[in-house]
């Protein structure tokens, strides 16, 4: 079949495209209770009157018809009902474990309004209460104790056609640390977010959870815990996991199935990127997907302080995944501008949780090591702002109110658009608050954040509405680009460009608003538009293994794009029998 029009759903589904209207049709051998339980085919009571007789769910309905805008309306007011966002999460999980469709025609309704609810800051709550919530399992869970049999629980998946897989073990999920069995809330929230902002079909998307065990002793201690019992598994062990791992899901969907790291510890995540990023298609979201979306934000940023990057000098609150990623996709953007190496690396400071990174300390890292500067050690990050003077600070490090009044004063007194971005993960684990940073700079800096903060009303009447640097704006649109053009390996550059294309997007009004991103309600178009910009990089530079070359790139884009719309059930084989009774229904 041919690529994005038609595909296998699953053994006894197809769907087909018809060109000629360009409407989706639904074959399925499934009947009765199998096609309302099932959310990929489920339409609820939107169903018509020949569907529900060909499908042999008459009765099993309400005799009304209701179309999906009075279904959405529905949803809409049941969610309103909730008492907190937790409710609301679990509310939203049991819509998208019953009629898919629906799901995502909510979501893209306001995504602004649901996204911290499906994903950031909410999805870590989740993951706290996981074992409480836990209802339907939703994606695979891979044990320590599978090794040997990963390709035969692959095969118990029902979808045949996998085009990106996203994988946790749970050590370091967002600003929480190890939750682990309960850290499969992310791998299905960011999927979703795979077809809420990127487009990817559902159907094409696997969650994955490597249950390696936990070092987490309330969990392991707790009845309601969903995961192994036992001390996380490491070593060889762990390793042989992983080999088998990436091995198996290659072998059964392909060398160019999008294999998507997300939430592992530090000790892991670079050295299995390192292992990996050239062998399969594959990137860790939490040092690259991060690192362009901040690099995005700068570069959008450097239109309000009308300079390069190679201007700025950059000091990191924190040094793990997120902040080394960042770190060397700031150093790339340098280098570009014609900095050499040495002298990007020199204009990037970082302070761990012993102080700054200096050469000669002890115990550094290979990755610690490359940001390590002749300088006297310091304990304080507030006396490295001071020493330093930079021109930006970023916290990825999780340590709340971690930029203090006395580091954003500083920050205002040295620099007059300085640039201070709280990245971290979810909301309570900010380095401080929008309005801080305006308060204290007096409305002149330039803020983002990790998770959403409300607009702030500053004295002089201005409104400025915080730039939140979510992943979501950059993994979807390349997600959909590499699957676009079956880019078997994914390079630093793809992330750079995603980074610019991003930036690109972001209007003069925008700027003039606060936002360093465009509104999360265009995150769709912003994706589209990711995606197509990697088709270009990627042919140009002999990265894409689709074949033919598409002339039209962007229109072979929004050919692969999930509809919310409801696809219609074929009825031509239908016979009415002669005796059949007939049935009044009302219609809305």
């Amino acid at each position: 079949m041919e690529h994005g029009l038609a595909r296998r759903e699953s053994v006894d589904t197809e769907m087909h495209k018809s060109e000629e209207k360009r409407k989706t049709f639904v074959y399925t051998m499934k009947r009765g209770y199998d096609v309302t339980r099932n959310p990929h085919l489920n339409k609820g009571m939107a169903f018509s009157l020949e569907e529900r007789l060909q499908l042999g769910t008459h009765g099993l309905l309400p005799p009304c018809f209701i179309s999906q805008d009075v279904q959405l309306m529905r949803v809409l007011k049941n969610y309103d009902m909730r008492r907190d966002d937790l409710d609301r999460y679990v509310f939203l999980m049991g819509l998208q474990d019953h009629n898919e469709k629906l799901f995502y025609r909510v979501i893209a309704s306001d995504i602004e309004r649901f996204m911290p609810i499906i994903y950031t800051p909410t999805v870590g709550l989740a993951c706290q209460q996981y074992g409480l919530i836990f209802s339907k399992p939703r994606g695979l869970f891979i044990s320590i104790h599978d090794r040997g049999h990963i390709s035969t629980l692959l095969q118990n998946w029902p979808e045949k056609d996998i085009r990106a897989v996203c994988v946790t073990d749970g050590e370091r999920i967002l600003g929480l640390g190890d939750l682990g069995c309960n850290g499969m809330g992310i791998p299905v929230g960011k999927l979703a977010l795979y077809t809420a902002c990127g487009g990817v079909p559902p159907q094409q998307c696997l969650p994955v959870m490597l249950d390696v065990g936990t070092d987490n002793e309330a969990l392991l201690r707790d009845p309601l815990y969903i995961g192994l019992k036992h001390k996380r598994v490491r070593g060889q062990a762990y390793d042989d996991l992983l080999d088998e791992f990436m091995k198996a899901v290659s072998e059964r969907y392909g060398m160019d199935c999008l294999i998507q790291f997300e939430d592992f510890a530090n000790i892991n995540a670079f050295r299995l990127l390192s292992k990996y990023r050239n062998k399969y298609c594959t990137f860790n979201d939490d040092i690259q997907g991060t690192a362009a979306v901040a690099v995005a934000g700068l570069l959008a940023a450097l239109r309000l302080t009308k300079s390069r990057m190679s201007d700025h000098t950059i000091v990191f609150q924190g040094a793990g995944e997120a902040a080394m990623g960042i770190a060397e996709l700031i150093a790339m953007a340098m280098e570009k501008e014609g900095l050499t190496e040495e002298e990007s690396l020199r204009k990037i400071w970082m302070v761990d949780s012993k102080g700054l990174i200096v050469k000669g300390r002890e115990h550094l890292t290979h990755e610690k090591e490359r940001f390590a500067h002749e300088h006297p050690q310091m304990k304080k990050l507030e006396d490295v702002v001071r020493e330093l003077k930079p021109t930006a600070i970023i916290g990825v490090a999780a340590v709340a109110g971690a930029f203090t009044e006395q580091i954003i004063r500083d920050m205002a007194s040295f620099n007059e658009q300085p640039i201070i971005f709280a990245l971290s993960n979810p909301t309570s684990k900010a380095e401080c608050t929008a309005e801080q940073c305006y308060t204290l700079t007096e409305g002149r800096g330039i803020f983002a954040s990790g998770s959403p903060f409300d607009p702030v009303t500053l004295p002089d009447g201005r409104t400025l509405h915080p730039g939140q640097g979510n992943n979501a704006y950059i993994f979807p649109g390349v997600g959909l680009g590499v699957i676009a053009c079956s880019i078997r390996h994914i390079t630093e550059e793809i992330f750079l460009t995603a980074a610019e294309a991003l930036a690109n997007l972001v209007t003069e009004k925008d700027l003039n608003e606060g936002r360093l991103y465009p509104t999360l309600n265009s995150i769709g178009d912003v994706s589209l538009k990711l995606a197509v910009k990697i088709m270009e990089y990627a042919y140009g530079h002999n990265l894409a293994t689709l074949r033919p070359e598409p002339s039209d790139k962007e229109a072979y884009v929004r050919s692969l794009i999930y509809s919310t719309e409801y696809d219609d059930f074929t009825v031509d084989s239908y016979r009415w029998p002669e005796d059949s009774m007939t049935v009044q229904s009302c219609k809305l």
